[in-house]
């Protein structure tokens, strides 16, 4: 288990080296598109939560039954006889099916943004669970991208211009329940994605084997105040110290009296 764990700390690091052209074209699905994004980061990390708790699925090998009804996914149907796994997320609520290798219906970027910002990720920033499902041997995720539908760019990507990948074994087995993490991703406006633009995800795995592999969003979750501090720390800390003087000077009058 070490050995393929590290496997992935070195396929990471060997693609940061190895830096893709920041204008390098890619077919997915039938369609060209242009790299402007970031590499993402995979990491043998499980994300906090699980999807049957509180996190949304993108691209499914089962149907969701947890899945919030406002949020569409891609639901494969994959029972253990899918070797490998070539899909776009689809914004169809219950979950649909575009097709191997075939481009969904995206997801409006306004409607990620408003769904992030309401799960506590006012940065807009967040990363994807994989889950993992396997005999014992190991399966291997050969892509993960984020795409502009509208503008037709990769937005961030992993592995998807470098061949390789990066095997992932199983190691928090359960349906709903990721094995991993990828980092990276960031949809605030800006020159690479503007109002309107219309987002969608692909993955592609190799040599499964067992059950439903899923990919769940996961928000970046911001802290909590910590107890006082900031503002609403001080009007307490405030509110305390009226309180004292207050205690202070009636103790006076009682011993003046």
């Amino acid at each position: 288990m070490r050995n393929y764990l590290t496997s992935i700390v070195v396929a990471t690091a060997l693609a940061a080296v190895f830096a893709t052209p920041a204008n390098a074209q890619v077919v997915l699905g039938g369609q060209t598109w242009t790299n402007t994004g970031t590499t993402l980061s995979l990491d043998a990390v499980v994300p906090g939560g699980n999807q049957p708790l509180n996190i949304q699925c993108v691209i499914c090998g089962d149907h969701q039954p947890q899945q919030d009804s406002t949020f569409g996914y891609t639901d494969f149907h994959n029972s253990g006889n899918l070797s490998d796994a070539i899909f776009f997320s689809t914004n169809v609520i219950g979950g649909g099916n575009p097709g191997v290798d075939t481009v969904g219906i995206g997801y409006d970027g306004s409607f990620l943004r408003a769904f992030l910002a309401a799960g506590g990720d006012p940065s807009l920033q967040f990363s994807i669970g994989i889950d993992v499902n396997d005999t014992g041997t190991p399966q291997t995720l050969e892509a993960f991208a984020l795409l502009n539908l509208t503008q037709h760019t990769v937005l961030a990507q992993y592995s998807l211009l470098q061949p390789g990948g990066a095997l992932i074994p199983s190691q928090n087995n359960g349906t709903g329940f990721p094995d991993y993490t990828l980092s990276g991703f960031n949809i605030n406006l800006g020159t690479d994605i503007q109002a309107g633009d219309q987002l969608i995800f692909y993955a592609r795995i190799s040599g499964a084997n067992d059950g439903p592999d899923s990919f769940f969003l996961v928000p970046q979750q911001v802290p909590a105040p910590i107890a006082g501090a900031g503002i609403p720390g001080l009007i307490a800390a405030c509110g305390g110290l009226v309180a004292f003087a207050r205690r202070r000077k009636k103790q006076q009058e009682q011993g003046v009296a």
